[in-house]
């Protein structure tokens, strides 16, 4: 059996996928989370074979958990969940260092495939993520657009402005001081030309860096 740690802040959609997985009688969900924090304190005590995260969760977001875990030097697979297909999350995902990136909009077959895939030893993409990333390979860096060009922590720092957080939330989830935030706010507002928190929020509604 493949062991799974399964986070996502939703309940139903928990519920959902649990049922998609262990229906294949050949993985076993054997931990949960709704947050980042406990993510990571589950991958960490439960030592599944293969974690399944969520982009969007409360606190510490998805790819916070995924470099947390790089850096701590886990060997548990990362593969991410999210609403997200846009080709900038791809392309942070896999940064970050996640070995697949499903999107919910996938068949449950394709979740199946992904987590057994990544198991073996493989990486995962789906059809429109590996466009993406080609894309992204043959544009190169010179032709980025203004959103990639935000920094990985700068992008997390714009997504939690743009859904409400304040500073001090924002200085919590990631373990870092007011003023850093500060500092990465008035960085983004610069890059994208924008004046305050608001015409943060319409940038990434636009953009699809929120889940509305």
């Amino acid at each position: 059996m493949i062991k799974v740690l399964l986070a996502d802040d939703h309940t139903i959609v928990r519920e959902g996928l649990k049922k998609v997985l262990e229906e294949s009688n050949e993985i076993e969900v054997i931990a949960e989370a709704a947050d980042g924090e406990t993510a990571l304190d589950e991958v960490m005590n439960k030592n599944p074979d293969v974690a399944i995260i969520d982009i969007s969760m409360p606190g510490m977001d998805g790819l916070e958990v995924v470099t947390r875990l790089t850096s701590y030097c886990s060997d548990v697979p990362v593969l991410i969940l999210t609403m997200h297909d846009e080709e900038q999350y791809v392309i942070r995902a896999i940064e970050a260092g996640a070995f697949g990136y499903v999107t919910k909009q996938s068949a449950p077959e394709q979740l199946v495939a992904a987590v057994k895939k990544i198991y073996s030893g493989g990486r995962y993409l789906t059809e429109k993520a590996s466009e993406a990333l080609a894309l992204r390979v043959i544009r190169g860096n010179k032709n980025q657009t203004i959103t990639e060009s935000l920094s990985m922590r700068e992008l997390q720092v714009l997504r939690k402005l743009a859904m409400g957080s304040t500073n001090r939330e924002i200085a919590v989830s990631y373990n870092i001081s007011i003023k850093t935030v500060d500092t990465y706010r008035a960085r983004i507002l610069k890059k994208l030309s924008l004046r305050n928190n608001a015409d943060l929020s319409r940038y990434a509604i636009q953009n699809k860096l929120v889940e509305l």
